[in-house]
């Protein structure tokens, strides 16, 4: 199992480091630090205190127990798989938008698209994976991209895979209905062609469109599991997420997506992210947070 080192130990375990209802003490957040590391590679530290109180909070009430040792005892048992599950949920972060990092869009429409289309439309097969969708903003963002340039893209084989972790946001995703707020980046012409109003649980939503959603295969995912598929994939966009995680498991992300990525295949990632170390050599640095694949990695 992946573990990380514990906190020091010449430190007090019982310190509390946040508090409220529940007291949150060093041995507290170190248990659940390492649970989350092994499940899912994300790095917390001491400054994540605050926070790590404020997510998981009110699931400790919500299981009617005492506090944090009582938590902590229960999802590091076989009893607690579910509430641990849980766990990873909200301390995964999952803020998003429609065509966040804009130049990524524009950098696949004129740059990626043209050769991807052209191959579509000879046959041949054409493959976007969009990482850690979150609640899909990301993966309609690359679905809408791709019908402005190519709007019967369904009706060949060009499909998006989207993942993520958490698979609550996931069904957010699949019903792919957003409140008006998270429309404001998305071109008026296009949202009136690709969206709909519609009424969910009394609110009024905007909801993509079936031809859209079309295009997209949603897949539940953890970026630290084996992959149950080979690709190669032609784009990959994993954007601010690797940021949570230490240096070692971000070099080992790259190398797998290299491993995934087709001769020449393009990634994007987040704008406070770089691919650097070893797998460095496996990228040209070709833009802001664009890469390509220079075709040394091998499968993952």
């Amino acid at each position: 199992m992946k573990t990380m080192p514990a906190f020091e130990a010449r430190l007090n375990p019982d310190e509390c480091l946040a508090s409220g209802e529940y007291p949150l003490t060093r041995r507290d957040l170190s248990e659940i630090a390492t649970m989350i590391y092994a499940d899912a590679g994300i790095h917390l530290n001491e400054t994540k205190a605050s926070l790590v109180y404020s997510r998981l909070s009110k699931h400790i009430r919500s299981l009617g127990l005492k506090g944090f040792r009582e938590y902590c005892s229960l999802v590091s048992s076989p009893a607690g798989a579910a509430a641990r599950r849980e766990m990873l949920s909200h301390l995964t972060t999952n803020f998003t938008r429609f065509f966040r990092e804009n130049h990524h869009f524009d950098h696949l429409r004129n740059e990626v698209l043209p050769d991807l289309i052209a191959r579509a439309k000879a046959g041949g097969r054409v493959r976007i994976w969009s990482a850690a969708c979150s609640d899909g903003q990301e993966p309609y963002s690359i679905a809408l991209t791709v019908l402005s340039q190519f709007p019967n893209a369904a009706d060949y084989d060009f499909r998006i895979l989207a993942t993520d972790i958490d698979p609550k946001i996931l069904a957010l995703a699949r019903a792919g209905a957003y409140d008006a707020a998270a429309l404001e980046t998305v071109n008026p012409a296009m949202r009136k062609q690709y969206f709909r109003e519609v009424t969910v649980d009394g609110r009024q939503k905007w909801q993509v469109e079936d031809r859209v959603k079309k295009l997209i295969t949603y897949n539940e995912l953890n970026l630290m599991a084996q992959w149950p598929f080979k690709g190669p994939f032609d784009v990959i966009f994993c954007r601010n997420v690797v940021i949570y995680f230490d240096e070692p498991t971000q070099m080992k992300i790259w190398t797998r997506f290299a491993g995934m990525l087709a001769e020449g295949g393009h990634l994007y990632i987040g704008h406070s992210e770089r691919v650097s170390g070893e797998s460095k050599g496996l990228f040209d640095n070709i833009g802001i947070t664009t890469y390509r694949y220079t075709g040394k990695g091998r499968r993952a």
